[in-house]
């Protein structure tokens, strides 16, 4: 009998998809070398190494969950958008407002109460989660949400329970959606559960979200977590689920229609191809309608029921007739005495409040397409219909490509860089843009991360690239109220993790031969990194000309505008090329000429 040879072969250094080092024995063993003996090359993969040979991620699940919990709450004792900054104070006072209106108003008053003071102005869920909110706190303090005496409150156990609610909010909703997600697409691509853990973490420790949720104040994971879900339950193959959350993704913040053309598109395809499904679009068309509808009713019922009682959505017309606020001009062939008048009442003022055309293109500089623009073309010189037919149109253009290629390749892996395309197409082109709204478009973006070669250095280079580049375009906002250090903080934590600029170059750096693909990628990513660097060093320490104060400002629009037009490019070419279109394009020209 022949034993064992004493002899090891030599071992060889390969890279893996996710960038880690491995040492492999031999091809047979490569699998039993990598969980042994490979070593990181980024610290996140360092610090979730001790899992690797771990059977589940739920093993190592609470630990994430732990983790990026206290980071939250941690970002949470900076102060907030509007603190110590009357007369309006900012987001965080008119989300304690609208848990005060919800509460202590009738419902049929909500979207008409005293709409200079941080009226509300997002969709029905919006303002039903509120009402939780504000009856759980008022049980706690009443004098917290006090309607008439707590403008501007800044109460510092109010303050915890606030930041409380976002938490129990983005737990609630977001964290098991993004859960659920990354464990659905990574058992769909074969993907093992330790890169499946350190995508999850990355995508939980996302900078932009931190910082607008927990530091400046909202709630946008809300909706964010609602589209998690509807793109989790496509990958399920559960459309109508998918139609559900979606309809409440949009019934809790209008910006939720970002997606939605893709995910029309998507969900249209499914229909057709293969083969059409008749039963299934209708199941669709049904359950998508009745989301909407059960999502309006309680307006809807409470509106006739405090008619009923006399109650008035507007009291301080005293019962008088007044124009409603969208298609004015034909409100007089509609009797305001009729029973049905308090439903037309309340939907008019709802879509006036959520989808606010009067207050112009933009609002504040936000770094898109019409902004950069106005820099050279003053834009308020041209009338507001001009300029709402000219950003249709241009959200039209850019959003057709993707929609195109999701709808004719309805594949569900797809899914994601189909949403980010259409959703950096909105952000470029449609009207009033907010800074905050650049989270949608990396959503998707950043949860590719959990997808085939997710991890490779060429994804996480271009996902890293739009979260810094989208953290440091609302640095503006961000440094108004005062949030410079939680800005600085967890951008350059997020950029150390992913071995990302600042911190690390080797993500740029190639294996084997360098491709033109590489070269373009390095050399652009490292202009707007030097870009981003020298514009801090002058905001810094340079004041701006006394002609030019908003300079700085101007300069990061700039910047940030080309860099996400970049983004939109590379979601779109992905979307493209692992769709395979244009392969299919090439056979049913050969399939055509043959017939």
């Amino acid at each position: 009998m022949v034993g064992p040879s004493p002899h090891k072969p030599r071992r060889k250094v390969k890279k893996t998809s996710n960038g880690s080092e491995v040492s492999s024995v031999a091809p047979s063993t490569a699998g039993r070398a990598s969980s042994s003996s490979s070593r990181p090359a980024y610290p996140l993969a360092a610090f979730l190494w001790p899992t690797r040979s771990s059977v589940s991620q739920w093993e190592v699940l609470p630990l994430i969950l732990m983790a990026v919990g206290l980071f939250r709450w941690a970002a949470g004792l900076w102060g907030y958008s509007g603190y110590q900054n009357p007369p309006m104070h900012g987001d965080y006072e008119a989300q304690r407002h609208w848990m005060e209106i919800t509460t202590q108003l009738p419902i049929s008053q909500w979207y008409f109460h005293d709409l200079e003071w941080w009226g509300l102005d997002y969709p029905p869920l919006t303002a039903y989660h509120s009402w939780v909110l504000g009856k759980v706190g008022g049980n706690i303090n009443p004098s917290w949400f006090a309607l008439s005496t707590s403008r501007g409150l800044e109460d510092p156990i109010s303050k915890v329970f606030m930041r409380a609610t976002v938490i129990v909010s983005e737990y609630l909703v977001y964290i098991p959606a993004a859960v659920i997600f990354v464990r659905r697409l990574t058992k769909l691509q074969g993907i093992n559960s330790w890169n499946a853990s350190i995508a999850l973490t990355a995508i939980l420790m996302q900078p932009g979200t931190i910082l607008i949720d927990h530091v400046h104040f909202q709630y946008n994971t809300v909706m964010l977590g609602l589209v998690l879900a509807s793109m989790s339950s496509v990958l399920a193959g559960r459309f109508m689920w998918s139609c559900v959350f979606f309809v409440l993704a949009l019934g809790f913040k209008q910006m939720a229609l970002y997606y939605a053309p893709a995910m029309f598109a998507y969900l249209l395809g499914v229909c057709l191809f293969p083969r059409i499904n008749i039963p299934r679009f209708f199941g669709i068309a049904v359950v998508t309608i009745a989301a909407f509808a059960l999502l309006l009713l309680p307006i809807v019922l409470g509106a006739l029921y405090d008619a009923r009682r006399g109650i008035d959505a507007r009291p301080e017309l005293h019962g008088r007739f007044a124009p409603l606020p969208i298609f004015s001009q034909y409100s007089y062939l509609i009797n305001f005495k009729a029973w049905y008048y308090p439903i037309v009442q309340q939907l008019a003022q709802m879509v006036h409040r959520v989808f606010p055309f009067a207050r112009g293109l933009f609002e504040d500089k936000v770094a898109n397409f019409w902004c950069a623009l106005n820099v050279v073309i003053k834009l308020q010189k041209y009338p507001s219909e001009l300029l709402q037919r000219a950003s249709l149109l241009a959200t039209l253009v850019a959003i057709t490509p993707p929609c195109f290629v999701i709808f004719a390749k309805p594949r569900k892996e797809l899914l994601p860089v189909a949403l980010s395309a259409t959703a950096w197409a909105f952000f470029l082109f449609s009207f009033q843009v907010h800074e905050k709204s650049v989270l949608l478009p990396l959503m998707p973006m950043t949860v590719l991360l959990a997808g085939k070669h997710g991890l490779s250095k060429n994804v996480r280079a271009w996902v890293g690239f739009a979260n810094l580049l989208g953290v440091w375009t609302m640095f503006p906002l961000l440094e108004r109220v005062d949030l410079r250090i939680p800005y600085y903080v967890l951008s350059l934590l997020w950029a150390y993790l992913l071995g990302l600029p600042p911190t690390s170059l080797a993500v740029y750096r190639q294996d084997g031969q360098p491709t033109w693909a590489g070269f373009a990628t390095t050399s652009i990513h490292f202009i707007f990194y030097l870009a981003m660097a020298t514009w801090h060093v002058a905001e810094g320490f340079l004041s701006p000309p006394q002609n030019k104060p908003d300079l700085w400002v101007v300069i990061n629009v700039g910047i940030g505008a080309v860099g996400f037009g970049i983004c939109y490019l590379w979601c779109l070419w992905n979307l493209v090329t692992e769709s395979g279109i244009a392969n299919f394009s090439k056979a049913e020209k050969k399939r055509v000429k043959a017939q």
